[in-house]
């Protein structure tokens, strides 16, 4: 057996060791009947009876020691203080004399009576009045065990009793911790689930609102001001919105997580027009500063709201409706609301659906590459490049182009992997066509997804894809505009420049002098440059403004003065083409060529200008 030392200091370690909070009723008896067993089990040590009774006399739970006839011999400190009174005043009463009405005093005479003498069973009597000397009968919850005594056979009975008001209390107070979130004060995700579970169980002829909020760029106060102000931010906006829709349709207020909010309407008056205009009213709340340490912080959100009967459809339903509704208002541009529409929501699931079995097509190979030819307005039946592109063979829904699938992939992820096929298939293409046709064979330009552009392997895959298909760097064009060259950190220039200075033609498409201008002002190493939008489209009627004309000359001249190749997109017709190559445009792509081409047909046009 351990010696007793080693006994004292596990349980004393047990007691103390709880991180600042008191042990459970049931678990400190359990600590002092396992304690009490193995000092008694032990051969007699009067300094393991100090012990004992030292922990007997600290315990934190009343605790009473009676004989075998049930008789009080010694209370503990505790015990005495929960009933009002002093030890002595205890010792030599029954225990159930302690009753404070004879019904509770039978309840614990049946308790005693029943207990078996092993010293391991417990009876537990819940709701006891015991009496008070002071306020009268008190509620406790009241346990007695048997302990061994110090001769074989023999067991005593002891009574543990603790205040049932204070435990429920603490009961309550737990259960509000963890239905409240602790910076706000609000209900927390737990709380409003099982509202709205309760809300929606109940059914009837109420209408329902539910309006799921987040913070606009939160994270900027957070970054910028430190999570400290962050969090006072959010108790301003819990106090807004409790002010808002606390004494509305018996609205209830949560916060979800981070910066996330719900509110949860019902009533006969609840409908979109109430709803909406109350959405309106925390926006413009929000939009309010709130001055902090000298700090005047104003924030917006974007709200999704679905108002339906309560008795119509379910919680996981409801909620994702919401959600959606949210997403909406975020790539509307935000700072707004948006209400749940069922179509648009059957539009937007067969959209996730198409953008979910991406990776799976790739795959099973259902893409392939589609080509927007450009000519050379002085020969145009030869071919200066092709623009690549992907194409999806959908098994359902037949042949999609990218503007169906693409922003899709942005969302999932799978711009990379498209990303990467993409340049894979096309450089394969060219260097299929140079070994057929030789110098007539076109040059291919690809424009590369953003995140991809700026992937830092970016420039060793390129390069290994050039070597894999014994291609010169030239045969390769990086088509790219100007949002998509000066994203915040430089990348996607730091990249193009490398690229550039292996060899790749860098070739950018324009609108305008300010565009053009960026060229020297950046230097960038630019080869080309593609008219794009108004400029072209000014010239396809049939009688151009001198100014518009006098624009595109102004545009061509400074073009050449920076030694750059000019072409044209979305050249419509013949006369199109004609204006514009008068005007000193070099190539074009268009409807007046072909507004795509397959692979095949890209064969056929270069095998005629062959012939």
């Amino acid at each position: 057996m351990p010696g007793l030392v080693d006994v004292v200091r596990k349980y004393a370690a047990e007691l103390t060791d709880t991180n600042g909070v008191t042990l459970p009723a049931a678990e400190l008896e359990q600590v002092l009947l396992s304690f009490a067993a193995e000092v008694t089990a032990s051969p007699a040590d009067t300094g393991a009876l100090r012990r004992f009774t030292a922990l007997f006399s600290a315990a934190p739970i009343g605790i009473a020691l009676a004989d075998t006839a049930g008789t009080v011999v010694e209370v503990n400190a505790a015990f005495a203080k929960l009933l009002g009174t002093n030890a002595a005043a205890l010792q030599q009463r029954h225990l159930a004399d302690l009753a404070a009405a004879p019904h509770d005093a039978q309840r614990l005479r049946d308790a005693l009576d029943s207990l078996p003498l092993t010293g391991k069973d417990r009876r537990i009597v819940r709701g006891v009045h015991l009496d008070h000397s002071r306020d009268g009968g008190l509620t406790t919850n009241v346990t007695l065990a048997s302990l061994p005594g110090d001769r074989p056979g023999t067991f005593f009975p002891v009574v543990m009793a603790a205040d049932a008001d204070d435990l429920h209390l603490l009961g309550e107070r737990l259960l509000h911790q963890n239905l409240h979130d602790p910076l706000t004060g609000l209900p927390n995700s737990a709380a409003f689930t099982a509202r709205l579970e309760a809300v929606l169980g109940a059914g009837g002829e109420d209408r329902i609102a539910l309006l799921y909020l987040d913070i606009d760029g939160f994270k900027v106060i957070n970054d910028g001001l430190g999570a400290g102000m962050g969090d006072l931010v959010l108790k301003a906006i819990a106090a807004k919105l409790t002010a808002v829709f606390a004494g509305e349709h018996d609205g209830y207020v949560a916060r979800l997580a981070g910066d996330g909010f719900a509110v949860l309407l019902r009533g006969p008056g609840v409908d979109r027009r109430t709803t909406v205009l109350l959405a309106d009213r925390i926006l413009e709340e929000l939009s309010e500063p709130v001055y902090l340490d000298e700090h005047g912080i104003g924030v917006s959100a974007s709200i999704g709201i679905v108002v339906r009967p309560a008795n119509q459809g379910g919680q996981g339903e409801l909620l994702r409706a919401a959600e959606l509704a949210l997403h909406r208002a975020k790539e509307a541009g935000k700072a707004q609301w948006m209400l749940f529409d069922p179509e648009e929501d059957a539009r937007d699931r067969s959209r996730y659906q198409l953008g979910a079995v991406i990776a799976g097509a790739l795959e099973n190979g259902e893409f392939s590459l589609i080509y927007q030819p450009t000519v050379k307005l002085a020969k145009q039946d030869e071919i200066a490049a092709v623009n690549a592109g992907l194409l999806w063979h959908h098994p359902e829904r037949g042949e999609l182009g990218s503007d169906q699938f693409f922003p899709l992939a942005q969302t999932t992820g799978m711009t990379v992997p498209l990303g990467k096929w993409l340049l894979s298939e096309s450089l394969g293409a060219t260097a299929r066509w140079r070994r057929q046709y030789g110098d007539t064979a076109p040059d291919v330009c690809i424009r590369l997804p953003k995140r991809l552009a700026i992937d830092p392997e970016l420039v060793m895959l390129v390069k290994d894809q050039l070597d894999r298909y014994h291609l010169p760097a030239r045969a390769l064009r990086l088509c790219t505009d100007r949002a998509s060259m000066f994203n915040d950190k430089g990348e996607v220039l730091d990249s193009f420049t490398v690229l550039a200075e292996l060899g790749a033609q860098l070739v950018l498409t324009i609108s305008g002098s300010s565009d053009l201008e960026l060229i020297p002002q950046y230097r960038l190493p630019v080869k080309h440059v593609i008219l794009s939008g108004a400029v072209v489209d000014s010239l396809a009627g049939d009688n151009p403004s001198e100014t518009d004309l006098r624009h595109l000359s102004q545009l061509v001249t400074r073009a050449k003065e920076l030694k750059l190749r000019i072409g044209a997109e979305g050249v419509r017709d013949a006369v199109h083409a004609q204006r514009l190559r008068e005007h000193g445009v070099l190539a074009a792509r268009g409807s007046f060529v072909a507004e795509s081409a397959t692979g095949d047909e890209v064969d056929e046009m270069i095998a005629r200008h062959s012939d």
